[in-house]
């Protein structure tokens, strides 16, 4: 919706969308960050405003796991869920200054430095993240 209202958000932002975020699994999380996303936003309805009734609640659960889980190996603060209405472009340009922001302050992913020092390029890195 940002971009056909043409705002405009940063150009290292990367879009993956899903018909609804209760279709995000930990495991979708958790491989942006192994393939070296410096951070993840999930960005979903509002508290009872879900078209697939529960899917948003789902969602938040999973990326409170989660949130646990990357605290827990060191990538504490590099995942949150916003809860924006799908025609809230202003306020989903926000929440992505809001992670953009975040990620200057916490730095780059650590495990992207690893990576990179295996000898991945950044191709490599941007086919593992699709995957």
């Amino acid at each position: 919706m940002a971009g056909s209202a043409r705002m405009q958000y940063p150009a290292t932002v990367r879009i993956v969308k899903y018909l609804c975020t209760g279709r995000i699994d930990i495991l979708h999380i958790l491989k942006a960050f192994e393939a070296g996303a410096d951070a993840v936003m999930v960005s979903g309805c509002e508290a009872g405003s879900c078209h697939f009734l529960e899917g948003n609640l789902r969602a938040r659960e999973r990326v409170e796991y989660a949130q646990k889980l990357l605290e827990e190996v060191g990538l504490g603060g590099r995942l949150k869920m916003f809860e924006i209405a799908a025609s809230d472009a202003p306020k989903w340009v926000e929440a992505v200054k809001e992670m953009t922001e975040r990620v200057k302050a916490l730095g780059p992913n650590p495990l992207r430095q690893k990576w990179e020092l295996k000898g991945r390029n950044p191709e490599q890195l941007e086919r593992m993240s699709q995957s």
